[in-house]
């Protein structure tokens, strides 16, 4: 099958791809700066980018949305709109049959943060066309290159007494990118999931607070104290975390966002479809831990 990947670049799309290779198909990378992209052997790359309401893409049989804004501001939710629009229109002109996106989970009926409704808005959007969409909806990808994982991995290296905002004890279903991966491209590989929404996440559920405890005691041999207070607001905490990791404001605002948010499977309809063998929390992180993990944020922004 001949397959387009948006956002190839970033971390879950620069996973994506050499699967989709080992398993035969043919990649299709989409890129702003084909120049800047080492793309691996086989790969063809365009240039595009989904905020051009002329965006042109080539005829392939799927096609992968993985782009979101991973920034603050005012105007995340129509950018995020306006390039949803555009692909969707993009995808429909080029006759191409499937979209498959990577969402987020949380329910609705509990008030999303800005950028989870902003996602669900996306996926939305994307239904809206003519190509069949498949939705994906995952909590925290665990890997060396998430900024979710890059200010979990800080916070438990640099602080071993945390004073930390009430949301460490909201529950949240972390999952592997590898598994992520291996969903990905199942559903593509099983046509019955067009037109289908997945709710996906690893074998455990966890709060914040244990998933910073498990990693600093895996890093670190020791565990941080962590005491939680209700005054933090989510500015504040941005704040608090861009002092004491590496993950710029305008970045760490949308995550702590979230934060506030529970987000676990309620519905694993999709393990009847797709087989994969989950990763448990601890061994991600392990794994994660012994990737090379750069600084900068590897999500691609609108």
């Amino acid at each position: 099958m001949r397959v387009l990947v948006t956002g190839a670049t970033g971390f879950v799309g620069s996973h994506l791809v050499p699967e989709l290779l080992a398993r035969g198909h043919d990649v299709v990378a989409l890129t702003r700066d084909a120049g800047s992209y080492d793309a691996p052997a086989g790969v063809d790359v365009v240039e595009g980018d989904v905020l051009d309401p002329d965006l042109t893409l080539p005829p392939v049989d799927a096609a992968y949305y993985l782009v979101h804004s991973m920034q603050a501001g005012d105007d995340f939710e129509e950018r995020d709109r306006r390039a949803a629009r555009n692909f969707r229109d993009a995808v429909d002109a080029a006759g191409i049959e499937r979209i498959v996106y990577l969402g987020g989970l949380g329910n609705e009926d509990e008030g999303l943060s800005e950028h989870l409704r902003s996602r669900r808005e996306v996926e939305r959007l994307l239904g809206t066309g003519e190509a069949e969409l498949t939705a994906l909806r995952a909590a925290i990808v665990i890997g060396g290159g998430s900024a979710s994982f890059q200010i979990i991995r800080q916070l438990a290296a640099r602080l071993p007494v945390m004073v930390t905002p009430s949301w460490v004890r909201t529950e949240c279903q972390p999952i592997y990118v590898d598994d992520v991966v291996a969903y990905l491209v199942g559903v593509l590989e099983h046509p019955e999931t067009a037109g289908q929404t997945y709710e996906v996440g690893g074998p455990d559920v966890l709060t914040y607070q244990e998933i910073l405890t498990t990693t600093a005691r895996l890093m670190l041999g020791r565990q941080p104290l962590i005491v939680p207070v209700p005054v933090l607001s989510p500015g504040l905490s941005a704040r608090w975390l861009g002092l004491v990791t590496d993950v710029p404001v305008s970045v760490a605002v949308p995550l702590v966002d979230g934060l506030r948010n529970r987000v676990v499977v309620s519905d694993d309809s999709i393990t009847s479809v797709v087989d994969v063998e989950l990763t448990p929390f601890e061994e991600s992180v392990r794994r994660a831990l012994g990737e090379t993990v750069t600084v900068e944020e590897r999500a691609v922004e609108a």
